[in-house]
């Protein structure tokens, strides 16, 4: 999953540079089953993320520094805020 945040776009002419839009990655997986692998699903995940916050350059997409990866939390012992709408 990738998260952005972005300031107030302006509708600037193309000569402009794009504001940066700050791109932080989250990747999850349920189990700890095969992390222990060089590579595994994680890593993937965060190097697709990465590769499309790349694409994106061109409008201003810049990718946080990794932090955290959660691995082997299930989703119902997450105490993630919860949103009504």
């Amino acid at each position: 999953m990738i998260s952005t945040t972005n300031p107030k776009r302006s509708t600037a002419s193309s000569d402009q540079a794009a504001p940066n839009v700050r791109c932080a990655i989250y990747t999850r997986k349920s189990t700890e089953e095969g992390l222990e692998q060089e590579f595994n699903t994680l890593d993937a995940q965060r190097e697709a993320a990465e590769a499309y916050i790349q694409s994106m350059k061109h409008e201003g997409w810049i990718c946080l520094p990794s932090d955290s990866t959660t691995a082997g939390s299930p989703a119902e012992t997450w105490s993630a805020p919860h949103y009504s709408g």
